[in-house]
Formats: structure tokens, C-alpha cells, sequence
């Protein structure tokens, strides 16, 4: 329902258009549902809701990021980031990089230890 309170009169609001026309009532008188939502300030709410959580969206989304960014410092030489108070998530990447840098080393010298058994057998040393 579109009530027009210059005519005083309640029609069909036209769907296909977001605002009423201008011919069919003024935007100033136009109420929308109820008598006394006005389409004026409606709009006006509508927008300054929007655009706060708009604003508030980017505000954290900045926060974030400076959040990130200061919690990393790059080092000099390779561009590599290092964290300034390694987290748990750090610390348990480095256990896990340094128990697979064992097992590669434990690899590494069982299969050094072969090839040299093989070469003494075939008498290649």
C-alpha cells in the first residue's frame, strides 16, 4: 500500500519501480505500509544504516590487517618474514620442520651406508 497524504488517498504501490513516481504522489508525502513511515526518511535511515555497517566492515578489515602486519618483520636479507612473538601455530611448523630435517638425515646416511656395503661387495670402493 502507498498512502499519499497530500491526495489522501491509499493505492497500489507500483513494484516495478524502487520510488514511487512523482506523478502518482510526492516523495515528501508518500508513506510506505503504515501511515507513518515517511519514504523520505526511509530512505534516509536505510542509508545511514548501510553506510555505517559499510564503514564498520572496512574498519575491521583494517584492523585485521595491521593486526597481521604487525606481527610480522622482515628481515634484511632474503625478504622473509618472521614472526616478532611466534605463536603456537609457529612453533609447531618449526617441531615439524625439524623432525622431518632428522628423518631426512637418518634417510640420508641409511642410504649412504648401502651404496658403500654395495660398492665393497662388487669391489667398486
Amino acid at each position: 500500500c502507498l498512502w499519499c497524504a497530500s491526495s489522501k488517498r491509499c493505492m497500489e504501490y507500483p513494484v516495478r519501480r524502487i520510488l514511487p513516481p512523482a506523478d502518482l504522489c510526492e516523495l515528501r508525502s508518500a508513506r510506505w505500509g503504515v501511515c507513518w513511515v515517511n519514504f523520505e526518511a526511509l530512505i534516509i535511515a536505510m542509508s545511514v544504516v548501510g553506510g555505517t555497517l559499510l564503514i564498520m566492515l572496512g574498519v575491521c578489515c583494517c584492523c585485521c590487517c595491521c593486526k597481521k602486519k604487525s606481527k610480522r618483520q622482515v628481515l634484511g636479507e632474503g625478504g622473509a618474514f618472521l614472526s616478532a612473538r611466534p605463536d603456537k601455530d609457529d612453533e609447531r611448523a618449526a617441531r615439524e620442520r625439524e623432525k622431518r630435517r632428522v628423518r631426512q638425515e637418518e634417510r640420508r646416511a641409511e642410504m649412504k651406508s648401502r651404496h658403500d656395503e654395495i660398492r665393497r661387495k662388487y669391489g667398486t670402493v
